[in-house]
């Protein structure tokens, strides 16, 4: 899968991953205004195969094709979830080496 990588200029370390270029009506509004601006950083070919170094690809390529979007956070960030939930990143499918 073609997808396009975008880094977060209001959240250091931040990287918003879409499965089409400029796409950013997909993104709810909350994480859009948390992202803030972003900036094109990366174009990437994603497959199964591909090892990457702080995602796990099948997370990845699950959340580009059933919402349009993957968000990849700093180690040890949390994301608050619809529910309120707070997710850690070591249980998001995030594979820190």
């Amino acid at each position: 899968m073609h997808c396009f990588v975008y880094a977060s200029q209001r959240k250091a370390d931040t990287y918003l991953w879409l499965d089409r270029k400029d796409q950013f009506d997909v993104l709810p509004a909350s994480l859009a205004l948390l992202l803030g601006d972003v900036r094109f950083v990366l174009e990437v070919e994603l497959h199964p195969e591909r090892r990457l170094p702080h995602e796990n690809v099948e997370v990845v390529l699950q959340h580009l094709r059933t919402q349009g979007w993957h968000l990849q956070l700093p180690p040890q960030e949390t994301l608050a979830i619809a529910g309120g939930t707070q997710v850690p990143a070591s249980e998001s499918g995030r594979k820190d080496e």
